[in-house]
């Protein structure tokens, strides 16, 4: 099996120290198991309180917004920020789902999905396929979703509970074709040379070395630059994947968009530049689902002030 391997159970996750994590994966399991009204009501209680409690979130988030929306009225990007605040509690128990929900209660959940022909055409010509998309809130859960239509693969970061790195990771490995640790490049480019498809999101500030200055809303951003590294190594197909949470319980809209057309080219700079723009495409369509609490422009070009 390509990626991480199914995570084994120690006795040393049983020691005192590990109780109060094994007490939040407990809370995460009832969550996840309330029926979908009751769970969706949760999370907007959850976001009630979050609006109200003062945090750095909201600084954060307000900084973010006024960066990329400065056409935007004051009273307008106040009201994007609260929705974005509230959304969060909707993303919490979304994760709780994605992790822990059965393949049933997937099932039911009403879903949507654009595009799939533009994946077919990829694999019936035997190449990889890189979903590339953003960090929205809901990107756990419309990972499980689509993954009952398609077989995919993810990158991810390890967690720092040793708990949470057993239980996320055999949740994931559940659903997912394989998980590939963020550094595993070469055994992420070995699935995509062999036809596979791996989902990534390229969009946040990792402080990496191999980061490049573009623009994201007309901001220089730092953003990493594997997506051409990954599709240049593999051969793979560079395909948008969006998906957003549809109002008032109807479910959740995901869209393969067509692929890009010529990449990777020869300029890494404008590979990345093109990916941005793309996720921006996404962010537009429903900005108050994207992560906006992120500190996105965190690292800065030489001399630029400090957002945050």
């Amino acid at each position: 099996m390509p990626g991480m391997p199914r995570p084994t159970f120690t006795r040393s996750l049983l020691a005192p120290r590990q109780w109060p994590a094994w007490l939040g994966v407990a809370a995460i399991w009832l969550i996840a198991h309330l029926p979908q009204t009751a769970l969706m009501w949760v999370g907007r209680r959850l976001g009630a309180l979050i609006l109200r409690i003062p945090s750095e979130r909201r600084r954060i988030a307000e900084t973010n917004i006024a960066m990329c929306f400065p056409d935007l009225e004051v009273a307008e990007r106040a009201a994007l920020v609260d929705a974005n605040l509230r959304d969060i509690g909707l993303m919490l128990v979304e994760f709780a789902l994605g992790w822990m929900g059965s393949d049933r209660r997937m099932a039911d959940i009403p879903t949507r999905i654009d595009g799939l022909q533009h994946l077919e055409a990829a694999r019936a010509q035997g190449k990889g396929v890189l979903l590339v998309g953003g960090h929205f809130s809901h990107l756990e859960l419309c990972a499980r979703l689509v993954s009952q239509r398609i077989r995919i693969a993810g990158m991810y970061r390890r967690m720092d509970s040793a708990v949470f790195e057993w239980v996320v990771l055999r949740a994931r490995l559940h659903y997912a074709a394989a998980m590939f640790d963020k550094d595993d490049i070469r055994g992420t480019v070995k699935y995509l040379r062999a036809g596979g498809t791996l989902w990534y999101a390229p969009d946040q500030d990792m402080r990496s070395k191999d980061s490049v200055f573009v623009p994201f809303f007309g901001v220089p951003a730092a953003t990493i630059t594997a997506t051409h590294h990954l599709a240049r190594m593999s051969g793979a197909v560079v395909i948008p994947f969006f998906h957003r949470r549809l109002p008032d319980g109807q479910g959740y809209a995901l869209r393969l968009g067509a692929p890009l057309e010529s990449f990777p080219g020869t300029e890494v700079l404008d590979d990345t530049a093109r990916v941005n723009a793309c996720i921006e495409q996404m962010v537009r369509e429903a900005p108050e689902q994207y992560l906006w609490v992120h500190k996105r422009f965190k690292t800065r070009p030489v001399d630029a002030p400090a957002p945050y």
